[in-house]
């Protein structure tokens, strides 16, 4: 399998992002990921904007933006998760601070090419990328796969969930686990989107009630507000960190 960036091969962004996104509607509202749009990614950061292809084909995108950590103003990675790290990446952009740490943001295979190991090996194709450009370590902002069925559990007693072999019950959490990623802790805040109740219903084809809603796609109940006119969803990830 042959892995390549956009530094190199900057006619593979299309091609890497007809691969899949990040599945609900919904998500795509969170205004920090405004920062992370591929395009930008692709312009500040090609290098580690990788693509896994098999026979020329690609089956696989693997992206991460590096960032300084730890440091004595982050001594630990951020209870924001997913938007605070990205928040700190770009702060160091604009600062001209040297980064010392790998933030994976998205790791994304084909439909059909999944179940074969190939996020195993993106994930460790942004190791040896990060070790290639002087960064000690890999930190990931995992968002576990399965949890979306279980909305209304915390992510501590989800992370209980375990299988006879002793690996996590949730498969994203598991490939972590097998491939030596170290948990750290849950970021309990790691997105926030917030919405006009008609918003919601646009994003998830569902009418909001006051207080909690398990919408589809969803790791945690959206809260609306209908005095207020809005709908809240705050998304718990779980950070992990593997060793270049």
């Amino acid at each position: 399998m042959l892995i390549e960036s956009l530094a190199t091969r900057p006619d593979l962004l299309g091609p890497a992002l007809e691969l899949g996104d990040i599945g609900a509607e919904f998500m795509r509202h969170d205004p920090i990921a405004d920062l992370t749009r591929a395009t930008r990614l692709a312009t500040r950061w090609p290098e580690y904007f990788l693509v896994l292809l098999e026979d020329g084909v690609p089956v696989a995108r693997a992206v991460g933006v590096p960032l300084a950590f730890p440091t004595s103003e982050r001594p630990e990675l951020p209870d924001h998760g997913w938007d605070g790290a990205i928040l700190w990446a770009f702060e160091d952009a604009v600062d001209g601070r040297a980064p010392t740490t790998l933030l994976a943001l998205d790791v994304q295979v084909a439909v059909k090419h999944r179940g074969r190991g190939i996020a195993a090996r993106a994930l460790a194709a942004l190791r040896t990328r990060a070790r290639e450009h002087g960064l000690h370590r890999l930190v990931i902002p995992v968002r576990p796969t399965g949890k979306q069925y279980r909305p209304n559990e915390t992510m501590a007693d989800y992370l209980l969930r375990r299988r006879p072999d002793g690996y996590s019950a949730d498969a994203w959490l598991r490939t972590h686990e097998r491939v030596g990623g170290r948990f750290v802790k849950v970021a309990p805040f790691a997105m926030t989107i917030t919405g006009a109740l008609g918003q919601w219903e646009d994003w998830t084809g569902k009418v909001l009630r006051p207080g909690p809603n398990v919408v589809e796609g969803a790791l945690a109940p959206v809260v609306a507000n209908v005095e207020q006119d809005i709908g809240v969803y705050v998304e718990p990830n779980v950070w992990f960190e593997h060793c270049p």
